[in-house]
């Protein structure tokens, strides 16, 4: 069976519809390993409910980057995973796992890009006042959400903003379009 990996930061709810999706085999993978830099990030206590794996490190406990990442490939190389998926990892990817992954590690992010890379994506778009915004999928490269886009989803909002409304409206959106593109790329290595 393919072995997905999932690098999170947070509450890890595009985590646990990844695994949900996984379990109900919507998602051709297993996940095998949660890769984790906050340590009271609300997405480990997700993992040990569903016993999945987890790799839990402070970075700041590591001599450099590259040394924590070099950490984290020693524990993907015993897996042999297929794919890397970030959902909500709030650090950019280094030179040692893009290089040992080229094209096997994707990301997530609330917003039409190129619009809005970055954090707060959707504060950006209330505060540029537009009309649409979206979701986008997209590989990891070297830059801030600057890798090739898989699949967009896009999401009119009009004023007044109600924050949480997009946010909840966002949500909705990513947890149908992120397991979709990743079993469209599980099904594409084969």
């Amino acid at each position: 069976m393919k072995k997905i990996v999932i690098f999170a930061s947070g509450t890890g709810s595009n985590f646990e519809e990844i695994v949900i999706q996984s379990l109900r085999g919507n998602i051709d993978a297993e996940v095998a390993l949660l890769v984790c830099d906050n340590q009271e990030a609300f997405v480990i206590e997700k993992a040990n409910r569903y016993k999945i794996e987890t790799c839990v490190f402070d970075p700041r406990s590591y001599a450099s980057k590259k040394a924590y990442e070099q950490m984290i490939l020693r524990r993907l190389k015993a897996i042999d995973i297929t794919l890397i998926v970030l959902a909500g990892y709030m650090r950019l990817i280094g030179p040692t796992l893009l290089h040992a992954y080229p094209n096997r590690i994707i990301n997530i992010h609330p917003s039409l890009l190129p619009a809005f890379k970055g954090l707060d994506a959707i504060g950006q778009a209330i505060k540029a006042n537009v009309r649409v915004t979206g979701v986008t999928v997209h590989y990891v490269d070297a830059g801030m959400d600057t890798g090739r886009i898989i699949a967009q989803e896009a999401l009119a909002i009009t004023p007044p903003y109600h924050r949480k409304k997009i946010e909840h409206e966002i949500h909705q959106i990513e947890h149908k379009l992120y397991p979709k593109t990743i079993q469209q790329l599980l099904e594409e290595r084969l």
